[in-house]
């Protein structure tokens, strides 16, 4: 359209340009769509921390999983089939750790490293959510309690104001 449009000696072909001009609103249009999205997430930030530990965790054992059967291809490696990547995966992700399953290449064990270190951040994540939850109801009464004394000046007010013309 833009190629078509700077043609110089066709001037019907040089109305192309209003093109951009819609091109400029629809950019503006995803900027607003980013804004709302991004304070949708700014005024919730307990549950899209949650939500965003939660799909790190999933996508992050699934890839050990995936990466310690690339990995563990030794014949003394104990981690043989899909199932018991994913258990390691699972175990050390939640960093219990049984010690039933357990990688013995370096790359293996650094992939087990990176996997325990995600996983106390899930834990610390879930307990600050689980924190927030216990805390917003106190957060939600002291507004309501604000509220209610606002209204309650604002009661006297006007009542002070209606004797102070009365007499």
């Amino acid at each position: 359209m833009d190629l078509v449009s700077s043609i110089p000696t066709v001037t019907p072909l040089r109305l192309g340009r209003i093109a951009r001009v819609f091109r400029i609103f629809r950019v503006l249009r995803g900027v607003r769509a980013t804004k709302l999205i991004a304070s949708f997430i700014l005024e919730r930030r307990a549950e899209s921390a949650f939500l965003a530990v939660f799909l790190v965790s999933v996508l992050m054992t699934v890839s050990a999983a995936i990466g310690i059967m690339h990995f563990e291809t030794t014949p003394d490696a104990n981690i043989k089939g899909s199932s018991d990547a994913l258990w390691w995966a699972v175990v050390t992700i939640t960093t219990v750790g049984y010690g039933d399953r357990y990688p013995v290449t370096p790359e293996g064990r650094m992939l087990g490293s990176l996997l325990m270190i995600v996983g106390v951040g899930l834990f610390g994540t879930l307990s600050g959510f689980v924190a927030s939850w216990f805390l917003a109801p106190v957060h939600h009464r002291q507004e309501n309690d604000l509220d209610r004394l606002r209204s309650e000046i604002e009661g006297l007010r006007r009542a002070i104001e209606s004797r102070a013309t009365a007499s």
